[in-house]
């Protein structure tokens, strides 16, 4: 599978009809976006939800960022994977990631401790499992949700390479090296298509203010150099402009050609407004002429 050099990442289709979901899937298919990414939160289910994505688009690619791994065991993820990347070959990408302590822990109350090694047992189990309904023509990737050192080194390792988040291109640097060359790397881009700072800094901080309360987010900042002063009160300008690139449509195309000069051989953007649970689909289409051709 080869990704396309930039991809949509979106939760809003969480908050619409599934038909209508599948509309839009098409329409970004359309604009030439390569891939389309879902998360798996509180919304649907990730596996579900992809091949009701990939029955409703032609030909766009669609990938979990992430399909929690707390939320079906090793052989329920392998089996779902293998039975949409043999009904629609070379289109779905399977992101893995153990998630975020309050979710687990908190909403669905499984133990946290130990989150590498319980993805590490995890992978074990999902090459060990069981599958006799007909597989694909060759074995689909998967790639991890990765941030530190340790998880970047497990995808490096067990995987064919990682999704990065809520990182600036400092962070893909560090990513790229590694996971190496072949490995890749999918990093997902905020971005916010408005030229005026103090609006587009209230909008970045209103998508912010839940990730900088998570500590796997705020530990990999306060790795990459950012402190107390960075991370509090919604956060610095600083810190809201690494992380959310805001502006014109050649000032968001300048953030996502860094993550590709640091080494990304993906970046899906994130299109923020201020209303979180609407589909941005005229940003989308805006943005496709100059993004999709990078």
């Amino acid at each position: 599978m080869e990704l396309a050099r930039t991809g949509i990442w979106t939760g809003n289709l969480d908050f619409i009809p599934s038909r209508r979901a599948q509309e839009l899937a098409a329409e970004l298919d359309e604009q030439g976006w390569g891939t389309l990414w879902i998360p798996e939160t509180v919304g649907r289910d990730a596996l579900v939800f992809a091949g009701l994505l990939l029955a409703g688009a032609p030909t766009i690619t669609v990938a979990t960022g992430i399909a929690n791994v707390w939320g079906r065991d090793a052989m329920a993820m392998r089996s779902g994977q293998l039975t949409l990347a043999e009904a629609y070959p070379d289109r779905f990408l399977l992101g893995l990631g153990v998630s975020h302590e309050p979710l687990i822990h908190g909403v669905r109350h499984h133990d946290y401790r130990r989150p590498l090694e319980h993805m590490r047992q995890y992978l074990d189990a999902m090459d060990a499992a069981l599958f006799v309904a007909p597989a694909p023509a060759s074995p689909p990737p998967r790639v991890l949700a990765a941030l530190g050192p340790k998880m970047l080194a497990l995808a490096a390792e067990r995987a064919n390479g990682a999704h990065t988040y809520l990182v600036p291109p400092e962070h893909t640097a560090i990513a790229c090296q590694a996971l190496g060359a072949d490995g890749i790397l999918a990093v997902e881009q905020m971005v916010i298509l408005d030229t005026d700072p103090v609006q587009a800094r209230t909008v970045a901080r209103q998508a912010l203010a839940m990730y900088l309360t998570l500590p796997n987010y705020t530990n990999n900042l306060r790795r990459l150099g950012y402190d107390e002063t960075d991370l509090g009160d919604g956060g610095s300008d600083r810190l809201v402009d690494a992380l959310v690139a805001w502006g014109d449509v050649e000032t968001i195309a300048e953030r996502v050609q860094a993550h590709h000069v640091a080494g990304a051989s993906h970046v899906c953007i994130q299109v923020l407004a201020a209303n979180l649970a609407e589909p941005p689909t005229a940003q989308w289409a805006e943005l496709a002429p100059a993004l999709t051709s990078m």
